[in-house]
């Protein structure tokens, strides 16, 4: 029996395009986005970022050197959020009703500075009962540790665990774990994977 819904957060609850954010910063370094996102693929920063190995100080001095800019730190961070859509791919109405009979989680690696801002922006967020961040934890999907951080949250066993993330090789992390997970292809096809495990939230 189901008794925890573990939700990953990027391409499942909020859609993102990091091409918004390269464009963004084109017009203020003079790079092509191409260029942008090589530069900081290569750096390797935003996984440091994400693994809490670097705070968000570290990270908008090292890749604002990377990019060759020098921007106010603010400017930066919002330009770095604005990869983020407006709408949500599953509504509020879902996670809120779940929340009523199973306890939700999030599981997602992401950094400070994108995870404050989506905090302010979808109020979806509030019917989490429990965040599990890849920057906190200092872990990233698909790492055991990760998956074990979530399994405790979530209070139950993990074949008690329903996940899903949009990441195949995430989804493998959380089989390997124990977990009940399926790759995230959209709302309606999430639904019916609850409903197949007898989960409701009407």
């Amino acid at each position: 029996m189901i008794r925890s819904i573990i939700f990953d957060l990027g391409r499942v609850i909020v859609p993102f395009d990091f091409m918004r954010g390269y464009r963004a910063m084109s017009q203020i370094s003079g790079l092509a986005p191409d260029e942008i996102r090589r530069r900081l693929s290569a750096s390797g920063l935003v996984v440091e970022l994400e693994s809490g190995r670097i705070d968000e100080v570290q990270f908008n001095t090292r890749a604002q050197e990377a990019l060759g800019t020098s921007i106010p730190r603010e400017q930066f961070e919002s330009i770095w959020f604005s990869v983020f859509l407006p709408h949500t791919l599953i509504p509020d109405s879902l996670v809120s009703g779940l929340r009523r009979n199973y306890r939700t989680v999030l599981l997602s690696n992401t950094n400070p500075v994108h995870f404050r801002g989506i905090r302010r922006q979808y109020p979806i967020l509030d019917h989490f009962d429990e965040f599990v961040l890849s920057h906190e934890v200092g872990a990233m999907k698909p790492a055991p540790e990760i998956y074990q951080a979530a399994i405790r949250a979530a209070q139950c066993e993990p074949a008690e665990c329903f996940f899903t993330d949009d990441v195949a090789e995430y989804v493998e992390g959380a089989l390997r774990a124990g977990i009940d997970a399926v790759l995230f292809e959209d709302c309606a096809q999430v639904e019916r994977e609850l409903r197949a495990r007898g989960v409701r939230w009407e």
